[in-house]
């Protein structure tokens, strides 16, 4: 049986340094952006990538052809890629932090009404009093199942749609699509029965659920989980395949290591598909496309902000390799929004003290994510600096003007210039002549003022960038 637990492995000189950057392979760059898809889900870090190696695991087991294997362990790592698409409708919905709620619904059977109803009081209004879970329970009032099609909806369909903008086929696709569908036909949002599921759709729904109870509970428990749910939300024989499975020590050992230790990656040794080399910029695309889907005002924020760092970059006469760097980093920069609740990022009006401290810490986040990528180092620093300012009062580590070199700066101003140009949650787009106003008087202190000029002698003598 193959060895899939291992951890990245760098060759450095005597002082940390790396001594060079491998390629990229699909599977490194998806196994660390799966982990800001965990953010955002309210899993622990490494849930997406875990699903993988069970789901590998099961498929083994059935002797699932080579071709089908690939799909599936790349079908977990983007299993969640919609996931930021429903944000704000569990928001509405629940109130409070939606993580905690996109959390917590693994651990029920949304099937079951009144379950359902249970989950629902739970999670209305954390910390409220009685009338207001009631309240927020009645304002969505409807049929809790047309309710369930919709949410999931909203993120399996948006998750199979950046599926196939990642490159890959429509067995992985459909496979996201498909993924909440239930053996019995009670799960969403098509209500599916039996093997109209693809088959790696339903190994996915069952790996998800096992490794969700597994991580949180031990094994036994998702075994017992697993034998509960046999037939209704899972294919007979794949419980069946996975049960094939519980008396393997050494397995659920390795498993407890993926957990504690947080690999950073799956190493697949025989696994032709898993050295592939990847598409960076296509799936630094795809990943902008789910960063900016997490709050209705930031919707291409992250394109937008890419393109007047590259317009600036272009104007300080930057080579091609530079500002591919560039681009990366300005695709990326806020992945680490996603772990960020959205009753903050849409709040109408000002943040609290508490709610602002979660929100400084989204550029830590994101530099570590990236960081996990080995040939995206230059991306992960500059991505981690976007909200620096020149003076050190910036964060997240107050940098001052010596650390910042210039793609930092120009990712600062082109992250600042797009906030004040586009509409927030809380006004309108700002006329362009107010826009620079605001920016001049942070020349020199917050933000780099000759990458102010560029922009300017671009945009200055438009009205306003947004309708």
């Amino acid at each position: 049986m193959r060895d899939w637990v291992g951890k990245r492995v760098r060759l450095t000189d005597n002082k940390g340094m790396e001594l060079f950057a491998p390629k990229t392979t699909q599977a490194e760059i998806l196994s660390a952006l799966s982990v800001a898809l965990d953010l955002v889900e309210g899993q622990p870090e490494g849930h997406c990538m875990r699903t993988a190696w069970i789901a590998l695991r099961i498929g083994e087991v059935l002797g699932l052809p080579e071709t089908d294997l690939s799909r599936l362990y790349f079908a977990a790592l983007v299993k969640d890629a919609g996931c930021s698409n429903n944000s704000a409708r569990i928001h509405k919905m629940f109130g409070g932090d939606e993580h905690i709620s996109k959390g917590a619904v693994k651990f029920v059977d949304w099937s079951d009404p009144i379950e359902s109803l249970r989950f629902a009081y739970r999670q209305s209004e954390v910390g409220g009093t009685v009338a207001q879970k009631l309240r927020r329970m009645v304002s969505n009032v409807g049929n809790p199942r047309k309710v369930m099609d919709e949410v999931t909806q909203a993120r399996c369909g948006r998750g199979a749609e950046i599926a196939g903008l990642l490159g890959f086929d429509s067995a992985v696709s459909d496979s996201v699509l498909y993924l909440d569908e239930h053996w019995d036909g009670n799960g969403s949002p098509m209500h599916a029965v039996g093997e109209e599921i693809p088959v790696i759709a339903r190994i996915l729904c069952l790996a998800q659920t096992f490794e969700v109870f597994a991580c949180a509970f031990g094994v036994p428990a998702a075994y017992a989980m697993l034998a509960k749910r046999r037939g209704k939300w899972f294919d007979p024989s794949l419980v069946d395949a996975t049960f094939g499975l519980e008396n393997e020590t050494a397995l659920w050992q390795q498993y407890r290591t993926l957990v504690e230790q947080k690999a950073s990656v799956i190493h697949i040794p025989d696994a032709q598909w898993a050295d592939e080399t990847a598409d960076i910029d296509k799936i630094c695309a795809g990943f902008a496309r789910v960063i900016d889907a997490k709050s209705a005002f930031t919707g291409e924020h992250s394109a937008r902000v890419t393109g007047y760092a590259l317009e600036i970059g272009r104007e300080f006469g930057m080579e091609s390799e530079q500002l591919t760097i560039l681009q990366r980093a300005g695709l990326l920069h806020d992945v680490g929004k996603l772990g960020v609740p959205t009753a903050i990022l849409d709040k109408n009006g000002p943040l609290t003290d508490d709610e602002f401290s979660i929100v400084k810490r989204h550029p830590e986040f994101s530099e570590r994510i990236i960081s996990m990528i080995p040939s995206l180092q230059r991306v992960a620093q500059i991505a981690g600096a976007h909200h620096e300012r020149l003076d050190g009062k910036g964060y997240y580590q107050g940098r001052g003007a010596d650390q910042l070199d210039l793609e930092m700066r120009i990712l600062a101003v082109a992250d600042v210039f797009d906030a004040l140009s586009a509409v927030r949650p809380y006004r309108g787009a700002l006329p362009m002549q107010k826009v620079f106003t605001i920016m001049d008087g942070g020349a020199g202190t917050h933000l780099d003022g000759e990458c102010i000029e560029s922009l300017r002698g671009i945009y200055g003598s438009a009205e306003t960038l947004a309708a």
